[in-house]
Order: structure tokens, then sequence, then C-alpha cells
């Protein structure tokens, strides 16, 4: 009878546990991908349809929006579009990327980020509509939205209507922080005047960019976007409900994208590692020649809201840095409602020029990497403010006014509450 009963009890917690399983994999949110589908997929029944995608472009049960727009009654996949990593995702950063065949679907991918970062007329030919659907990060130097804004301008010149099929800012809708890009520092890393956390959907930036006339030439394109369902701008991604696929090699979680808008900057000095080659992505910075518990304590000692900084020792594990043992800080976020990317930005660029002037990162880089840094940036401002011993403070509060006229012109553009 006890093992009867225990049976029973096995029985019930696992219908439980199916049941709440079951209930946790249901998103809140539907992507633009899967409202399309609801759509019967009305916007290309009929048309030949060249897709801007990567791996992060899936359904919310996963499916790949190649596979679902190749077996679409009435849709004609014809050709593939891929940004930096490739349509599958397996190139490093800032790697050569070829065009080739796609070998489950015999389709032409036409490379990006190879010959050519702008679709060529020769590329569009025999397309009715171009689609994009990648998944983005938030932040204006990750190149996705400068491949969008080139194949927005492509659409404009040879008269092609453009898609957007929309999806989450993980960083969520509502933080807009950073400097903002000056027009000469304009870049694949930076293609628009916008801030560096723009706090926007690839398809609300869109629209700001058609809207703008930031294409080449004041063009405008033919622009739909498809919106999501359900999505809130004070969403951070693990409240949407959907899988996060990794968006590029280090960026393996959604929570990821919170430390990349900290510690991302960083790397183009090529003085300072922050966590690239080793587990932990963009939540480390450290040195050879770094006192993890001296930096820790500088930066404790801020009382940062939101983030603490634990002195740790690493080994990368990348053929230049095998073996040799660097020393730095973790970043463990306690709040991410308190936090502000900024402000803790800055004050690791203020820490790291403080406590090691010997080894000052602003002054040790290659002139080519300080180019980088301040391309990312969008600016040499912050560079020169930090050499100068000017407070983080002041800083910060400069970096604020500059926002002041982007904020106003992105509200028309928004789609979200």
């Amino acid at each position: 009878m006890k093992i009867l009963t225990r049976s029973l009890a096995l029985m019930f917690y696992l219908s439980l546990a199916q049941h709440c399983i079951g209930a946790s994999i249901q998103p809140r949110v539907k992507p633009g991908i899967d409202v399309l589908r609801d759509r019967q997929f009305d916007l290309l029944k009929g048309k030949r349809v060249g897709l801007v995608t990567n791996p992060t472009g899936v359904t919310a049960d996963l499916e790949t929006t190649i596979d679902v727009l190749a077996s679409a009654p009435g849709v004609q996949l014809v050709a593939l579009y891929g940004p930096e990593h490739g349509v599958r995702g397996d190139n490093d950063a800032g790697q050569y990327v070829e065009s080739y065949l796609d070998r489950k679907t015999g389709i032409p991918v036409y490379s990006l980020y190879g010959k050519t970062r702008k679709p060529t007329k020769e590329m569009l030919k025999g397309v009715d509509v171009l689609v994009y659907d990648i998944q983005d990060i938030g932040l204006r130097s990750y190149t996705y939205i400068s491949t969008m804004g080139l194949v927005m301008e492509a659409a404009a010149e040879n008269g092609i209507p453009f898609i957007v099929l929309d999806r989450p800012d993980p960083l969520t809708g509502i933080r807009v922080e950073g400097s903002m890009l000056e027009p000469k520092y304009k870049s694949f890393v930076g293609e628009y005047p916008i801030p560096y956390v723009y706090g926007m959907t690839v398809g609300e930036l869109a629209q700001m960019i058609n809207g703008e006339m930031w294409l080449n030439d004041t063009l405008s394109c033919k622009l739909t976007v498809v919106p999501m369902e359900g999505w809130k701008r004070t969403m951070w991604w693990d409240e949407t409900g959907l899988s996060w696929v990794p968006s590029s090699p280090n960026i393996p979680h959604a929570s990821t994208t919170m430390f990349a808008a900290m510690t991302g900057v960083l790397g183009e000095l090529g003085t300072v590692n922050q966590g690239i080659g080793y587990t932990l992505p963009f939540e480390l910075v450290g040195a050879p020649w770094a006192d993890g518990a001296a930096l820790a304590q500088y930066l404790n000692s801020r009382e940062l809201p939101g983030i603490f900084f634990r002195p740790i020792s690493y080994r990368p594990t990348t053929a230049d840095t095998i073996s040799i043992r660097y020393e730095g800080v973790q970043l463990h976020v306690l709040d991410r409602d308190k936090l502000n990317f900024t402000q803790v930005e800055l004050w690791i660029l203020d820490a790291l020029v403080h406590v090691f002037p010997e080894y000052n990162v602003l002054t040790r880089a290659k002139p080519d990497r300080l180019e980088m840094f301040d391309k990312v940036l969008g600016t040499f401002e912050i560079r020169r403010q930090l050499m100068n011993g000017v407070p983080v403070d002041e800083i910060l509060r400069s970096i604020d006014q500059q926002r002041a006229l982007f904020m106003i012109k992105r509200e028309k553009y928004l789609l979200y509450n």
C-alpha cells in the first residue's frame, strides 16, 4: 500500500512538473515571424522572397525562419543574405564570410560581410521582396543594424519592398544610454546618429532610419514592419518567455547583452581582456598586469547601484593567451533595474587609468585600436575627457544632455507601450 501511495504521489508530481514546464515554455511574446505565419504570409503570397537572417531568425517554438518561409504555401524563397558571422552563425567576429549554396535548401546564400556589405543588383536579381529577421542586442556597434540599413538602401535603389519581422530589444525598450554618434565617426560599427544603447526594436529603428532619411542620398524604401504581439517596453528578455538563441559566438545568453553594454568597448583597446576567450564573455575585466583586489576595491568604493565587483584570477583559452594568468574583476549584477550601463563602463575605464597608471590603457593602445575605440563610442570626446581627468559624473551629465533631441525624435517611431 505504501509503495502504491508513493507511486501515485510520484505520478502526481511528475504530472505537475510537466504541466509547469509546459506552461513555462508558452511565450508571452509572439515575434514577427509568428505573427506573419498567423496571417497566412499575406505580405509574401505569390512573391519571390530574399531573406536576411542568421540563427536567431526563429519562431517562438524555435523553427527557423528559413524553414518556415521555404515551406510556406504560395511563397517562393529564392535567396538568403547573411550578416557578420554568416547565415549559420559559424564565423568569428570580423571574419570574412563567403557566399555559397545552402546545403539544406539549395538556395543561394549571399554574404553581406565579404566582398560587399550591401546587396548588389546581381544579388537581388529575381527578388520581389526582401525580408529581415535577425535578433539584435540593442547596441549601436552591433553590426546587424548596419547591415539592415544597407539592405534597406539597396531595396530603395532597386524598387524592392523591405519587410522587418520585429523582435524584442533584450535590454528593454526604455533604456536609452551612452554617447551619441558624431557624423565624423560614422562607420560599420556606428552607422546612425543614435545613442550607444538606443532602446528600440529593430522594427522601430528601421522606421526611424527610413523616416529620418538616413539612407544614402536621402533615400527611403517601401518599408513594412510586422510587429510583435505581447511585447512591452519594460520587458527584459526573460520576461518574454522566448528562448534565447546566441546572436553571435560571444553572446551565448540574453543576460550577456547587459555585460556587453558595460564592457564591450574595452575590447577595442586591445590592452585589457573582458572575458572573451574565457567562459564568461563580457563579464570580466582583467589583464596579466592587473591587481584584482585593488581594482575591485576601487570600483566597489563607488557604490554603483545594482552591481558588485569580485576579484578574480583566470586563464583565457585562446591561442595567444593560453597559460597566461589574468587578474581582474568579475561583474555581478545584483539589480538590473538599478544598473546604469554607461556609468559602469566609464567607472571601469576610470579605474583602469587611476589604479594602474603605469599601464594606462588609453595611452598604451595602438593607434588603430584607439581609432576603433573612438568609432565604437562614436566620439573622441570621452577618451579626451578621461585622459584629462574629467570626473565621471561630469562626463555622464554631458552624455545625458546629448540624448535629449534623440528622445524627442524617436517618439513618433515607437510601436509599443
